[in-house]
């Protein structure tokens, strides 16, 4: 998913800002890797109908932003007041970016079988329930 052309290969840094917040500096980060990336985005929309000016950032590869120098790493992870994380999986690896008083929306167990939106509505990992998280933490 990409806002506009960039040739440079974003994912190398194993993390980037795919929108910033609009308006100004953001209140939330959501950060989220593969699908889920779009569930961040639609949040991104429903909090900015509320006033919240959240920023999505993608990250594909924990191992390279991680690799990164801590400045470079703080200047993609930001320095809004909310993190959240999205992840179809468990909170494993998220608190070393979202920090421990992060929010997550994503699963807390494994078993279940399904297409994808029952199993999303299931645990709970909808645009709504990023929104709800992020209300809980402004």
């Amino acid at each position: 998913m990409r806002g506009s052309f960039d040739a440079r290969n974003r994912c190398a840094s194993g993390a980037y800002e795919l929108f910033a917040a609009d308006g100004g500096a953001a209140h939330v980060s959501l950060f989220a890797s593969g699908s889920e990336v779009a569930l961040a985005v639609e949040a991104r929309k429903l909090l900015a109908a509320r006033d919240i000016r959240a920023r999505v950032v993608s990250v594909p590869c924990f191992e390279l932003l991680f690799a990164l120098p801590e400045a470079e790493r703080q200047a993609i992870t930001g320095s809004a007041k909310v993190n959240i994380a999205v992840e179809a999986g468990i909170r494993q690896g998220w608190d070393a970016i979202i920090g421990s008083n992060g929010a997550f929306v994503g699963m807390t167990g494994f078993g279940a079988s399904a297409p994808y939106q029952d199993l999303y509505r299931h645990f709970g990992l909808t645009a709504g329930k990023v929104v709800e998280a992020a209300l809980s933490k402004v």
